[in-house]
């Protein structure tokens, strides 16, 4: 996908592929290979506002730059306008370049917490939060929205033109509303109308699984660029391909990235580390059509989720060749 220099307030981004923002998947050492392979741009995991997570080992890993990352960008999820101007107060003397705020997440311990897409339904107070975390920074803040609160209410052209007036310097918009979650088919028209009533960048999200299908919601959004979400799952090279910069891996480079994810993660993390690189495996096993058939790299997984220790996990893919 090739499109004109598109830059968020003083920062040029490499390309217009970004990789989303995602809770308990967007580590470090997935970022850092994401961007390896020629993603445009990273966003760090989703963080809670509050003040009393900040010290969290939870929330100490999840905003872990990466060195050589620029710019380092960090996501905020609350429901409170004091709450997520200060929480972006803390991240930018920590090093953060740019703060999004997080409007789109469905999940229901989320939006029980009144944060994430829940949001979309009081225009207001997201007109409160964008403003007061504008006010509270001199960085740029952007936002990650969905289509609107529910099919009912899709209100995600007034919810971009409140973000645009409130100082917001760019706009994510997944595809669905709140209320479709992840269910059902994406549609653009939305993001196409979001896209032609605001002058910051836009950036669609949603099912966008190939470079075929990144250039069609191009050509039929006018969108900026576009924003990888779940379908790097197993494959954190998939936005370099969308950009242009990575072409397609073997067999063996396949491996040999897994490998070097899976003691990354075990390095980052220490001991948790063999626990977290189960479910990264799995998302890459489902997608190893040219290993085995899908029943053996169900087997293997299986297995592989039974051992316990961190060179145990390196041998057993180190014996795949």
């Amino acid at each position: 996908m090739t499109r004109a220099a598109i830059s968020i307030g003083p920062h040029n981004l490499r390309n217009p592929v970004l990789l989303a923002p995602m809770a308990g998947i967007t580590d470090a050492p997935f970022r850092a290979l994401a961007w390896r392979f020629g993603a445009g741009y990273v966003v760090c995991e989703m963080v809670s506002a509050k003040a009393d997570l900040w010290h969290t080992e939870k929330s100490r890993l999840r905003r872990q730059p990466v060195a050589g990352i620029t710019p380092v960008s960090v996501q905020i999820a609350g429901g409170d306008a004091a709450t997520v101007a200060q929480a972006a107060v803390s991240h930018w003397r920590d090093g953060a370049d740019i703060i999004d705020i997080n409007f789109g997440c469905p999940a229901k311990k989320v939006c029980r917490k009144a944060a994430g897409s829940q949001l979309l339904k009081d225009e207001a107070l997201v007109a409160q939060i964008i403003g007061a975390t504008v006010q509270a920074v001199p960085i740029p803040v952007t936002v990650k929205i969905r289509t609107g609160f529910s099919l009912a209410q899709k209100n995600g052209v007034e919810i971009a033109r409140i973000a645009e007036g409130q100082g917001a310097q760019a706009i994510a918009v997944h595809g669905r509303t709140r209320a479709c979650r992840f269910n059902g088919e994406v549609e653009h028209e939305t993001v196409a109308a979001i896209k032609a009533a605001v002058s910051i960048p836009v950036f669609a999200n949603g099912d966008i699984e190939s470079p075929a299908q990144a250039a069609k919601v191009g050509a039929a959004t006018g969108v900026d660029g576009v924003m990888i979400g779940r379908a790097a799952l197993g494959a954190p090279w998939l936005p370099g391909q969308i950009a242009g910069v990575t072409g397609e891996l073997s067999l063996v480079e396949k491996l040999s990235v897994i490998r070097g994810h899976v003691a990354a993660m075990q390095k980052f993390y220490g001991p948790a580390g063999v626990r977290v690189a189960r479910k990264h495996v799995r998302w890459y096993f489902e997608k190893l059509d040219e290993l085995a058939d899908e029943a053996w790299r169900r087997s293997f997984v299986v297995a592989f989720n039974r051992l316990e220790g961190a060179l145990e996990q390196q041998d057993f893919l180190a014996a795949l060749g």
